[in-house]
């Protein structure tokens, strides 16, 4: 697998990648380097563990719980309940350490364990390169020390977890969503129970798709990454709009009642407006990726809002926010973070503010994502290239500078090279499509030529 541990914990294809072997032993050395560095000290350690419910989720948690249990770690585990319900049971428990078995969005023969540092938030990266190192020491030989007796771990289900979870939601929610009817397209995931419960809750009228996992069909055909099957429910229900969520849930992706694609970036710009209207948006300013749709940094500037940009990947918008105090901040695949209620990506709260913004104003999905135009976005992937001189050919800096100079202020050119294949992404915005296109292949050509 190389590298363990990616920008989301560590992934592969369970019970070939991601083993139970490697379950346990990587719990196992997390209790060990977590001890190592203090957090620890004077008490007792206890983790939190829940999943997704993919299949193969009960045998790597069962090797995950027995891993932290065998390490002298008491573990409260939580069951089924979405990746951001985990980072929050983590902090207000007071764990030592959070862990959350899922592939997010990736089919179901996935599977991936992510750690939560205490608090709910994401585990640093060089303690997850020391958890990878100690791994990696003791599978080829040196013996773990392993306590006996009263020193091991004690194991027990918290059921409360749901409950905890969902009044929490309940609690930051800023309006009810009394006169909605919305529909919820749960990818068979971990929110399945979760979310449709929420809104109901919150006063809306739901209508509930991908709402029954069975351990086999989570993402299958439906979800944040298949929306076709809510675009479809949405308007055969009559309904105000329709939230999709992936696997965990960490991420949400929304309809308007015409069943046309809400995206993270028009999410993040309905609800930047309603943060600042409602004085929670710190520095007036949202943090998004380089990725982020062109319309959307319009909109910001014509709305007057500060945009921080970053790498791609939630870590980098988090890591943003939290070094710089802002309050908001996402992808346009639909992690959005509200850093006040939210250690990380949440798609249950992030569908739950959304309705609540179309309940509080009357207006539309439609009227309110309305505030940015999405300008049509070409991507090509330029394979068998040389991508680490992606930014010293003379010759494509050249051609870059050629096309913004074309595309003007409405249009923009991104180049970035892929973190795990060889292959040079080509990026172009601008407001008409057959410009962009044409802009895009003509990039796509020369990075073919000056890197192949």
């Amino acid at each position: 697998m190389g590298r363990l541990f990616g920008t989301d914990g560590v992934r592969g294809v369970a019970n070939a990648d991601l083993t139970a072997e490697l379950a346990l032993g990587l719990s196992v050395a997390a209790a060990h380097v977590l001890a190592e560095a203090g957090t620890f000290e004077g008490h007792r350690p206890t983790a939190v563990v829940g999943r997704d419910p993919r299949a193969s989720g009960e045998f790597l948690e069962a090797a995950v719980v027995a891993g932290l249990a065998s390490a002298g770690v008491d573990v409260l585990r939580v069951g089924v309940l979405p990746t951001p319900a985990v980072a929050h049971l983590t902090g207000v428990l007071g764990a030592d350490l959070g862990v959350m078995l899922s592939a997010s969005h990736n089919a179901m023969p996935d599977n991936g364990i992510k750690f939560f540092a205490r608090g709910g938030h994401k585990l640093a990266d060089d303690l997850e390169d020391k958890i990878e190192s100690v791994y990696e020491e003791h599978r080829t030989g040196a013996p773990w020390a392993r306590p006996t007796g009263a020193g091991v771990g004690r194991v027990r289900d918290y059921d409360e977890g749901f409950e905890t979870y969902v009044s929490h939601l309940l609690a930051v929610l800023p309006n009810r969503l009394d006169g909605l009817k919305v529909v919820l397209d749960e990818a068979h995931g971990a929110a399945a129970h979760v979310s449709p419960e929420a809104f109901a809750r919150a006063g809306a009228q739901v209508v509930t798709i991908g709402a029954e996992p069975d351990g086999l069909n989570i993402n299958d055909g439906c979800g944040s990454t298949h929306l076709g099957l809510l675009r479809a429910a949405v308007v055969e229900h009559g309904a105000d709009l329709g939230i999709a969520h992936d696997g965990d849930a960490d991420r949400c992706l929304a309809v308007d009642a015409a069943g046309n694609e809400v995206d993270g970036d028009q999410i993040l710009a309905v609800l930047s407006l309603a943060m600042r209207e409602a004085g929670t948006l710190r520095g007036d300013t949202v943090v998004a990726t380089v990725m982020s749709n062109l319309g959307f940094k319009l909109a910001m500037e014509r709305e007057g809002l500060n945009l921080v940009q970053t790498a791609v990947g939630d870590r980098y918008v988090l890591e943003s926010m939290k070094e710089n105090g802002y309050a908001l901040g996402g992808e346009q695949s639909g992690h959005v973070i509200v850093l006040d209620h939210a250690t990380t990506g949440d798609g249950t709260l992030t569908g739950l503010m959304l309705a609540a913004r179309v309940a509080a104003t009357g207006k539309s999905l439609a009227d309110l994502a309305g505030v940015m135009e999405r300008l049509p976005q070409i991507l090509i992937n330029v394979k068998d290239v040389d991508k680490s001189r992606v930014n010293t050919s003379g010759e494509l800096a050249a051609a870059v500078t050629e096309a913004e100079r074309e595309l003007g202020s409405t249009g923009r050119v991104l180049l970035r090279s892929s973190g795990t294949e060889p292959l040079v992404r080509v990026m172009v915005e601008a407001a008409d499509i057959e410009q962009a296109r044409a802009v895009a292949q003509r990039l796509a050509d020369v990075v073919k030529s000056a890197l192949g």
